[in-house]
C-alpha cells in the first residue's frame, strides 16, 4: 500500500507542520455562495440567497401587488466533467427560483418556479469548466470599506467609504485652520454647512463636540471678567423669550451687562480646554454664514451635488437625508460597519459594540465620532491610518466576485418589474411574465467569460494549478490599475507576515500587485486575512491555536517558532526576542502572548518548496518560486532527494493524485480505474488518461497499488502528472559539476550529458488538440468527407472512409487531419453536370477544400479522435452540425536551446549535448550529467543550491530523501554527518565486493581514499576526452533540475515566403502568423557598418514590400536567372497615399521625367491619356 514517503528531517524544533486544505479559499467561498446542500429555510443571507433576499419583496406603487422571493433550487448536474471538456460545454446545473405574486385586493396568491438558466458549478479542484476550458476565479485584495484617516501636505482627512452610496470625506486644512467636507469627490464646503443641512442646530453641534460648564451670575466684577471672551454653549433668552445672545457667540462686556439687566441667573459656557482642542471647528462655525439658516445650507449643498438643477425645498431635504440615512441608497455593508465600529467606538463595551453592527446606514453619532477622531488626529493625539496595513485591505473571494455582477443585473430586473407592474393589467400578471431573467444570465456569462479575474487556468503542472487558485490580485474591477499603483502598495508590509508571501510575485509591471496567499493563511468572515498562532500563557506554550487578523495581532507580543523551550513547552529564555507592531524587541517571557505555529508560516506554497531558501537572496528565491510553475511534467517523474516536506501537500491538494476516501481493500486495478471494497460496499475511482491540459501538457494518472492491498483514508491510490509516490515531482536529480568547459557554459549556458536523453530523463509529452467543426452555411451544409477536390491519394493515405485521420498515424505540417468541403455558389445544374457528379462524386461538385491540416511547426502522433454529431444527441454550439477533435501527442526530448533551471532561481539554456564518454568524470568513473558555470553563484547570492548539491550527493549514495523546510534545513555539521554515513555505507559495500576478489586491506584503503565522498564536495575530475585530470578540484553533487516550458521547438522558426500585410505588403510578424524576420532601424545601422549595400537593398525591397520584385525574384530563382533591379516599395506608396489624404497631390516621375503610376487605377488613367494623344 502506498503511504506518504518517509523523509529524514533536520528540524530542530517541533512545529505545526500539517498544512490545511490549500484549496479551502476557493471551495469554501463557493459553498457559501450557493449553499446548495443547505435546506432553503436554513440558508444564511449570503451569496445568491443574499442577492434574492435584498432585492425582494417588490411592491407596486399603489401597494396592491407584491412579488415575494420564496427560495431557489439547484438541480442535478447536466454533464460530467469529461463531457464538458470533450464537447466544449459548461459544467453547470439548472437554477430554478420560486417566486410568489400576491394580489392584496383579491387575496389571490400565485406561486411559480422560474428557470433562471444553467449556473456554472465549481469542480472539486476549485475550478470552473466554461465552454470546455478550465478557468479559475482569482481572489481580489482591495481597499476595505469603512473609515480611514490620512494626512497629506498639512491636510488631514477622514474618508467614510460605503459598499454602496456616496463617499463622505471630512478634511482639516491646517493652513486655514478650517474643517471641510467633500461628497463624492465634488467641491468641498465647510463641514458645519453639511451638519446644518442634515438637520443639526448649532446647539446640537456644541453638545456633540464641546464640554460646557455652568456659570452662576452675580454682579461682582470677578464674574464679569470671567465671562468676557468666553463662548456661549447655548442660546440665552429673557423673560419674554427674546434672544439675548445665541449659542457660539463670543461674550463681550455689554452682552454680560445685558444678562444682569434682563435677570439671567446662570449661563453655560464652553470650557477653554474644549475650545482649544476644537479650535478648528470654532473657526469653521464663525466663518459659516449659513450656520443660522438651515434652508441656505441645504440649497448650497444641493447646488454642489446637482449644479444647475432646481427642486422644492422638501424634496432637497428628503434627497439629502436619503443619501446617508436610507438603506435603499446607502449601505456601509457588514464589513464597512464593522470597521467603523472598531475604529470609532472602541471606548464601548463589547456587547454595546456588537449591538451597533446591525445598522448599515450612517447616523449622526457616526459622523460626530468621525469628526472628533479627525480632530484628535490633527492634534496628534491619534495616529493616521496606514492604507497598506492588511487591516485596511480585504479579500474578495469567488462568492463576492460573482455576487457583484448579479446584484447589478438585479437592479435592471427591479426597474423592469416596476415598469411592468405599473403598465400591465392585473389579470395578465404572473411571476413568469413580470420577471425578466435575461440580464441575470447575461451578467453571469459575462463574468465567467470576460472578467479580468476569471482567468484561463495555468495548468502546466500541479504547483502552477494550485498557485493560480491561491493568487491574490490587486487589479480588476474596483481595484488598482498597474499604471497608477505606486511603490508603497507594491512593497512588503509587516502585516503580510503569515498572510501574504513576501517572495512570490511576478517580475514584470505587476510586481507586488499580484501576490500569493501564505500556507496557513485563511480569510475570515469579514474578508480579512488571518494567520494562526499558538497561545502562550505565563511563559508556557499551550496547544491552543487562535487565528488573528492584522488588527487583532497589532498589540500582541509574538515569539518565533525557534524560541528555546523545554519538553513541557516552557520558554527557557528569560528575555526572548519578540515581534511587536512590525519591530523586534526583547521582553520578559511573562509578556509573551503568542508563538508562530510553523517556520513555513510566512511563505507561500511555491516558496516553501525551495530547500535552504534561507540561504538564497530574495530576488533569486522569487525567480525560483516562479520558475517551478513553468516546469514541464516529465515522462519519468522523480521526486527530489532534497525536498521540504511540502511536496506531499501540493500533490494532495492540487488533486493530481487520487487518495483513498475510506478504509478498505483493493479488489481490482487497471490503467483506467481502481476498485476499493469497503464496509459500505464497493467504490470505483476513475483515472484520467493522457488528458490534455490548458498548457498542452499531458494529465495522466497511473495506479501505485496492487490488488489485495489494504488502504486507510488518505493513502495514495494513483499518481498524477508531475508526481511520484504522492509527492510533487517536477524534475530530475542530476549529478552536477560547477566548472567552466570550453566556453560552452558561458553566461548561464548549460552542458548536458547525452545519457539524460538516452534514458528519457528530461522527456516530456506535449499534447495538442485540433478542432474541425462542420457548419451550416447559407449555401448549404459543410461536409466531412474523404472526397476532396484536387487532392492526390498520397495526401489521403492516413484518412479513414469518413475523411478522419486514423489513430496512430504520424502527421507532419500540411497533412490532412479532417477532410472537409464547403459549398461554393452552385451554378445551375445541367444534365452534363449531374452526369459528371454521378460518375466522379464530390470532386466534380462546386465545393472548396476547407480541410483541417496540421499547422506549420506542429507534428506528432494521433492519439485520439472524438466525433460529436447532433444526430447522436450531442449538444453542440449553435450552427455546428458535427465536431471532430483530433489529439496529437509528441515526445519532446531535451535539446540545445531548451531552458532548464534549479529551484533557487539558477536558470540557463542548454548550449550543447555532449556524448556521455566525453563528459568530465568522477574518481569512481561516473560521468557528471550537467555542467554549470561557477560564476553563476557568487554574484546571485543563491547559496542554497550549494547546500542542496552537497546534501543531495549524500542522499543519492545513502538512498534516502531529506526534508529541509525553510529555516529548518540541515546545517553544515548535519550535512557532514550525512556524508560520513554515506561513506560508512560505501566503505562497507566496497569491502564486501573487493574481499571476494582477495584484495588486501591496503589496496582497498588506497582505492577508498580516491572514491570516498568529500565533506567540501570538491573532487579531482578527469576530462572524458583525454583522461587528464583538470587543474583544480571541482564542486560536484546532486541538484534537482527542472525543464521549463520555454522550449526551442516552440520558438525556432524559419520562412522563405509567406503571408504579407494587406496595407504595407510587408511580411507578417511572429511564428503564429508564419512571419518574417524584422529589420529595425538599429539592425540596418549594423549592416550599414559592414557596408553590405546589395544585401541591404534586397532586404528592404524584394524581401520586404516590393510586390512585383518579389514575384520576379522567385521566378528568377526557379529559372536560375539573375535578379533584376528592385521596384518602388509599397511603403513609399503608403506614404504617398497618406500625403494625398492631407490634400497634397503627390506625383512620382522617373529620371527621364516620365510619370510613374503607383497603382492599377493610375496606370489605366495614364494609358488612356497616351491613347487619346
Amino acid at each position: 500500500m502506498a503511504k506518504q514517503l518517509e523523509r529524514v528531517s533536520f528540524a530542530q524544533f517541533q512545529t505545526q507542520t500539517d498544512a490545511p486544505d490549500l484549496l479551502a479559499i476557493q471551495l469554501d467561498s463557493f459553498q457559501e455562495f450557493l449553499q446548495a446542500d443547505v435546506d432553503p429555510k436554513n440558508r444564511e443571507k449570503k451569496g445568491l440567497e443574499g442577492v434574492f433576499s435584498s432585492t425582494f419583496p417588490i411592491e407596486s406603487t399603489d401597494g396592491n401587488i407584491v412579488i415575494e422571493y420564496v427560495h431557489y433550487e439547484v438541480g442535478e448536474l447536466k454533464y460530467t466533467q469529461e463531457e464538458a471538456f470533450d464537447k466544449n460545454l459548461t459544467y453547470s446545473a439548472p437554477l430554478k427560483v420560486i417566486f410568489r405574486l400576491i394580489d392584496r385586493k383579491t387575496g389571490e396568491i400565485k406561486e411559480k418556479d422560474i428557470y433562471i438558466g444553467d449556473f456554472p458549478i465549481m469542480t472539486n479542484r476549485g475550478t470552473f469548466i466554461i465552454n470546455g476550458a478550465e478557468r479559475v476565479v482569482v481572489n481580489q485584495i482591495y481597499k476595505s470599506p469603512g473609515v480611514l484617516f490620512s494626512a497629506k501636505n498639512k491636510e488631514y482627512s477622514s474618508k467614510i467609504v460605503p459598499e454602496k452610496g456616496s463617499w463622505l470625506e471630512f478634511l482639516i486644512d491646517t493652513k486655514k485652520d478650517l474643517m471641510y467636507v467633500r461628497i463624492d469627490s465634488r467641491r468641498k464646503v465647510l463641514v458645519t454647512m453639511l451638519l446644518r443641512a442634515l438637520g443639526m442646530t448649532v446647539e446640537d453641534i456644541i453638545l456633540r463636540f464641546f464640554d460646557m460648564q455652568e456659570v452662576v451670575l452675580d454682579d461682582s466684577s470677578e464674574a464679569v471678567s470671567r465671562l468676557v471672551g468666553q463662548y456661549l454653549g447655548e442660546t440665552v433668552y429673557d423673560a419674554e423669550n427674546n434672544v439675548i445672545a445665541s449659542a457660539m457667540d463670543k461674550l463681550f462686556p455689554n452682552t454680560v451687562n445685558q444678562f444682569f439687566q434682563k435677570g439671567v441667573h446662570s449661563v453655560k459656557i464652553i470650557t477653554s480646554e474644549s475650545l482649544q482642542k476644537n479650535k478648528t471647528l470654532v473657526n469653521t462655525l464663525e466663518k459659516d454664514d449659513a450656520k443660522d439658516n438651515m434652508q441656505k445650507a441645504v440649497k448650497k449643498i444641493y447646488s454642489i451635488l446637482h449644479p444647475g438643477e432646481a427642486a422644492p425645498f422638501d424634496v432637497i431635504v428628503r434627497d439629502l437625508n436619503n443619501m446617508f440615512f436610507n438603506n435603499r441608497y446607502y449601505d456601509l455593508g457588514e464589513v464597512g460597519r464593522y470597521k467603523l465600529v472598531m475604529k470609532l467606538y472602541n471606548d464601548l463595551e463589547k456587547q454595546d459594540r456588537d449591538a451597533l453592527l446591525t445598522s448599515y446606514t450612517l447616523s449622526f453619532e457616526d459622523i460626530s465620532r468621525a469628526l472628533r477622531h479627525l480632530i484628535a488626529v490633527a492634534n496628534e493625539e491619534e495616529p493616521v491610518d496606514d492604507v497598506d496595513h492588511l487591516g485596511n485591505r480585504r479579500v474578495r473571494s469567488v462568492s463576492e466576485l460573482i455576487v457583484a455582477p448579479i446584484t447589478s443585473a438585479f437592479s435592471t430586473v427591479e426597474k423592469s418589474i416596476y415598469e411592468k407592474l405599473s403598465t400591465r393589467e392585473i389579470e395578465d400578471l404572473s411571476p413568469q411574465n413580470i420577471i425578466s431573467i435575461k440580464p441575470i444570465m447575461s451578467a453571469i456569462n459575462d463574468f465567467f467569460g470576460m472578467s479580468q479575474l476569471s482567468q484561463f487556468m495555468d495548468q502546466t503542472n500541479p504547483i502552477s494549478e494550485l498557485t493560480h487558485k491561491r493568487r491574490l490580485s490587486a487589479l480588476g474591477p474596483g481595484g488598482l490599475s498597474r499604471d497608477r499603483a505606486g511603490f508603497e502598495v507594491r512593497d512588503v508590509h509587516y502585516t503580510h507576515y503569515g498572510r501574504v508571501c513576501p517572495i512570490e510575485t511576478p517580475e514584470g509591471p505587476n510586481i507586488g500587485l499580484i501576490v500569493s496567499l501564505a500556507i496557513f493563511a485563511r480569510v475570515n468572515h469579514y474578508g480579512f486575512l488571518e494567520t494562526p498562532y499558538l497561545v502562550v500563557k505565563d511563559g508556557k506554550v499551550t496547544q491552543e491555536i487562535v487565528y488573528l487578523s492584522a488588527n487583532e495581532e497589532e498589540n500582541m507580543y509574538i515569539v518565533p517558532v525557534n524560541v528555546e523551550m523545554d519538553r513541557d513547552f516552557n520558554i527557557l529564555e528569560e528575555f526572548p526576542r519578540v515581534r511587536y507592531k512590525g519591530e523586534f524587541e526583547l521582553v520578559p517571557k511573562s509578556k509573551v502572548q503568542l508563538m508562530d505555529v510553523s517556520a513555513l508560516q510566512l511563505l507561500s506554497v511555491s516558496a516553501a518548496l525551495i530547500p535552504f531558501i534561507e540561504h538564497d537572496d530574495a530576488n533569486r528565491a522569487l525567480m525560483g518560486s516562479n520558475m517551478q510553475r513553468q516546469a514541464m511534467p516529465l515522462l519519468k517523474a522523480t521526486s527530489p532527494i532534497v525536498g521540504t516536506g511540502m511536496e506531499y501537500y501540493v500533490a494532495r491538494d492540487s488533486r493530481a493524485v487520487i487518495l483513498a476516501q475510506e478504509e478498505g481493500q483493493i479488489t481490482a486495478v487497471d490503467s483506467t480505474s481502481i476498485t476499493l471494497k469497503t464496509k459500505k460496499g464497493s467504490t470505483s475511482y476513475k483515472l484520467s488518461k493522457f488528458r490534455r491540459t490548458n498548457q498542452d501538457t499531458s494529465f495522466n494518472q497511473k495506479p501505485v497499488i496492487n490488488v489485495g492491498d489494504k488502504v486507510s483514508p488518505g493513502d495514495i491510490l494513483a499518481d498524477g502528472f508531475g508526481t511520484e509516490q504522492g509527492e510533487l515531482a517536477l524534475g530530475k536529480n542530476a549529478v552536477v559539476a560547477f566548472m567552466p568547459w570550453n566556453g560552452y557554459n558561458y553566461e548561464d549556458a548549460v552542458l548536458l550529458s547525452e545519457k539524460l536523453i538516452k534514458d528519457d530523463d528530461f522527456t516530456s509529452i506535449y499534447t495538442t488538440v485540433f478542432e474541425c467543426p462542420a457548419l451550416e452555411t447559407k449555401l448549404g451544409a459543410e461536409e466531412i468527407t474523404r472526397e476532396l477536390p484536387n487532392v492526390g491519394e498520397d495526401a489521403l493515405r492516413n484518412l479513414d472512409e469518413d475523411g478522419i485521420v486514423r489513430i496512430g498515424a504520424y502527421v507532419k505540417p500540411g497533412d490532412i487531419l479532417v477532410g472537409k468541403v464547403t459549398p461554393k455558389g452552385e451554378p445551375t445544374e445541367t444534365p452534363e453536370f449531374r452526369l459528371l457528379h454521378a460518375i466522379f462524386g464530390e470532386k466534380a461538385k462546386d465545393v472548396r477544400d476547407t480541410s483541417q491540416r496540421v499547422p506549420h511547426g506542429e507534428d506528432g502522433v494521433v492519439v485520439d479522435v472524438k466525433v460529436f454529431t447532433i444526430k447522436n444527441g450531442d449538444e453542440l454550439s449553435p450552427g455546428v452540425l458535427k465536431l471532430i477533435k483530433v489529439y496529437l501527442a509528441k515526445k519532446r526530448k531535451i535539446k540545445p536551446g531548451d531552458k532548464i533551471a534549479g529551484r533557487h532561481g539558477n536558470k540557463g539554456v542548454v548550449s550543447r549535448v555532449m556524448r556521455e564518454e566525453d563528459m568530465p568524470f568522477l574518481p569512481d568513473g561516473r560521468p557528471v550529467d550537467v555542467l554549470l558555470n561557477p560564476l553563476g553563484v557568487p554574484s546571485r547570492m543563491n547559496l542554497g543550491q550549494l547546500f542542496e548539491t552537497l546534501l543531495g550527493y549524500a542522499g543519492l549514495k545513502l538512498g534516502v530523501k531529506y526534508q529541509c523546510a525553510a529555516f529548518q534545513g540541515a546545517s553544515l555539521e548535519q550535512i557532514e554527518t550525512q556524508i560520513d554515513l554515506a561513506n560508512d555505507k560505501l566503505l562497507k559495500e566496497l569491502r564486501e565486493e573487493r574481499s571476494r576478489y582477495g584484495e588486501a586491506e591496503e589496496q582497498i584503503k588506497e582505492y577508498w581514499d580516491i572514491v570516498k565522498l568529500k565533506k567540501d564536495g570538491k573532487y579531482h575530475l578527469r576530462d572524458g576526452r583525454t583522461g587528464e585530470f583538470f587543474e583544480k578540484p571541482v564542486f560536484v553533487g546532486v541538484m534537482y533540475v527542472l525543464k521549463l516550458h520555454h522550449m526551442v521547438d516552440d520558438k525556432l522558426h524559419a520562412r522563405s515566403v509567406g503571408p504579407y500585410s494587406l496595407v504595407t505588403q510587408q511580411p507578417l510578424r511572429g511564428k503564429a502568423n508564419f512571419g518574417g524576420q524584422r529589420l529595425g532601424e538599429m539592425e540596418v545601422w549594423a549592416l550599414e557598418a559592414y557596408g553590405v549595400a546589395n544585401l541591404l537593398q534586397e532586404m528592404m525591397t524584394v524581401k520586404s514590400d516590393d510586390t512585383d520584385g518579389r514575384v520576379r525574384v522567385y521566378e528568377g530563382i526557379i529559372k536560375g536567372k539573375n535578379v533584376t533591379a528592385p521596384n518602388i516599395p509599397e511603403s513609399f506608396n503608403v506614404l504617398v497615399q497618406e500625403l494625398r489624404g492631407l490634400a497634397l497631390d503627390i506625383q512620382v516621375y522617373d529620371k527621364n521625367g516620365k510619370r510613374v503610376p503607383l497603382n492599377e487605377k493610375e496606370k489605366e488613367m495614364l494609358d488612356m491619356r497616351v491613347h487619346l494623344v
